[in-house]
């Protein structure tokens, strides 16, 4: 007889657990797009300044969109972990339904195992965009803002238009009868300031050198050179002019290592030239750990969260990131001049975290 009301517990906490793990999985899908797009902004405007003046078209810039995604997940992650536990525990919590649940004799842990649930999916889905997907997608946006540098820069130069478009360049030409070629043309280079130069050319041609750099090769013209002693004037049958753009192309990052590459990179040096490699791979793991700590932080914050609705959770979500990022610059700013350990300074905010939310969670079960 004793078998079937264990029976019939497990298959209503069964049904429990389902209903508040669909809720969690949909808030925290939800929060993931939310997250991302707003960290998007900031590097999609500074990408089509990069890139408009190239004349990339709307899928060059959906491609390059695609590859920073992972970059942000590294982020955006257990920030959408959390905000998906306080919204959808506050809710409960609002509704009365987290009461009722306690009430019909369901442990606090009971409650909260969706959230451990949805946790660990999100620990390992970090691993995988931190030792994975991350630096492939830095390689991958690397080259394809080269190549679509590279394919389109010489459509960014109009007959009869002031260009701007490359670093302390002003180009202006009197006609294009091809993509890459130029015929009248002026140019006001100040990359140099102590200095600046004007050319003037008969005929341009645009190409990619042996460096995979995009330059200017001009033939029969003239150069004159402004110093503050006086100026120089130069005439030339060939003149090759480098081209670099507002926002220089991308190079090889820290973001484009594995973990266990940003280790390697860190033994070949010595001293504070390890430490930039050391707390990009200590970044790598610790966001990722974040998660195993925020799934115990959720619901007891919820449970304050609850009472002020969904903008309360919403802010006290933020305020948490906000008050962590600021922890983690300044451990690895302190870290980055020798006044503590690599490992301190990365890891500190994690563990003030970690300590905070296993002691949050002991009080609400106790409760």
């Amino acid at each position: 007889m004793s078998v079937l009301p264990i029976r019939r517990s497990y298959l209503v906490l069964k049904t429990i657990h389902k209903a508040i793990l669909k809720e969690l999985g949909v808030t925290f899908l939800l929060s993931l797009v939310s997250l991302n797009f707003f960290l998007l902004m900031e590097k999609v405007l500074r990408l089509s300044r990069l890139l408009s003046g190239v004349g990339a078209s709307v899928q060059d810039m959906a491609k390059i969109i695609f590859y920073i995604q992972p970059q942000l997940m590294l982020l955006t992650i257990p920030m959408s972990l959390l905000l998906s536990v306080l919204l959808t525990y506050g809710r409960l919590n609002a509704d009365s339904e987290f009461t009722a649940l306690k009430a019909a004799g369901m442990p606090f842990r009971d409650i909260a195992r969706p959230v451990f649930i949805l946790g660990v999916g999100c620990f390992l889905c970090g691993l995988l965009v931190s030792f994975s997907l991350s630096p492939l997608a830095a390689i991958e946006l690397r080259d394809s803002i080269s190549r679509i540098i590279m394919q389109r820069a010489p459509m960014a130069i109009e007959a009869g238009i002031f260009n701007t478009s490359f670093k302390d360049l002003v180009i202006l030409v009197r006609d294009k009868p091809a993509p890459d070629t130029m015929h009248g043309i002026f140019i006001y280079d100040n990359r140099n300031k102590k200095e600046p130069k004007v050319l003037t050319a008969k005929e341009g041609h645009i190409y990619t050198d042996k460096n995979a750099d995009l330059s200017l090769y001009l033939k029969n013209g003239f150069i004159h050179i402004g110093t503050a002693e006086g100026s120089t004037e130069l005439f030339f049958d060939g003149y090759n002019l480098s081209l670099n753009l507002i926002i220089d192309g991308p190079s090889r990052k820290n973001s484009e290592l594995t973990p266990l590459e940003l280790l390697r990179e860190a033994n070949k040096r010595a001293g504070q030239e390890q430490i930039p490699f050391f707390l990009e791979f200590h970044r790598r793991l610790s966001l990722p750990f974040l998660c195993l700590f925020l799934m115990f932080l959720g619901p007891p914050l919820a449970l304050i969260s609850g009472k002020s609705g969904r903008l309360g959770g919403l802010t006290i979500g933020l305020a948490i990131f906000t008050a962590f990022y600021i922890i983690l610059v300044y451990g690895e700013n302190m870290a980055r001049s020798g006044k503590v350990p690599h490992y301190v300074g990365a890891w500190t905010p994690v563990v003030i975290l970690g300590i905070a939310s296993l002691w949050a969670f002991r009080k609400a079960g106790l409760r």
